[in-house]
């Protein structure tokens, strides 16, 4: 009799793209149809780096959430991540038509207008200012290019 290897692999979902969808007057944005699968049953927006909105599924949330649980709680830096991450975390449902509500303390921390772009990160898809994200983009550009081979693990 054969033996199957049978692997208990969870699918691993990766963001990829750039979107320039617009806030509705609700502070409403259609989530790229690519990421609407993904994102159908619960979402966390939160605050990210960069004056960015970062948004993760919510099985994604829960595995940043188990990993800053880990450090010491002795340590002042997780500390204050955790607070500033956790606290301007809003879990959302995206409607029928893929709309999800920003918070209006979320986009007033990512200086969202009208013009946003949106980005695939891999495990979480990140929420702009347009403008932000190309003078970002631009100043990162000659960086990106100098980038070796041992900032990139496995490289």
């Amino acid at each position: 009799m054969e033996q199957v290897a049978s692997f208990n692999r969870e699918a691993v979902c990766m963001f990829l793209g750039t979107y320039t969808p617009r806030l509705d007057e609700k502070g409403r944005l259609i989530l790229p149809a690519k990421y609407r699968d993904e994102l159908a049953n619960g979402l966390v927006l939160t605050r990210g780096q960069e004056r960015c909105i970062y948004v993760f599924s919510q099985r994604e949330f829960e595995k940043q959430h188990e990993q800053m649980s880990q450090a010491p709680i002795s340590s002042r830096q997780a500390r204050d991540y955790a607070r500033v991450f956790l606290s301007g975390a809003s879990d959302e449902l995206p409607d029928k038509q893929g709309r999800v509500t920003i918070p209006s303390m979320l986009r007033s921390y990512a200086g969202l207008d009208r013009e946003v772009t949106v980005i695939g990160a891999g495990n979480r898809v990140e929420i702009w200012d347009s403008t932000s994200w190309n003078s970002y983009l631009e100043q990162q550009e000659d960086v990106f290019s100098e980038t070796d081979d041992e900032v990139l693990p496995g490289s």
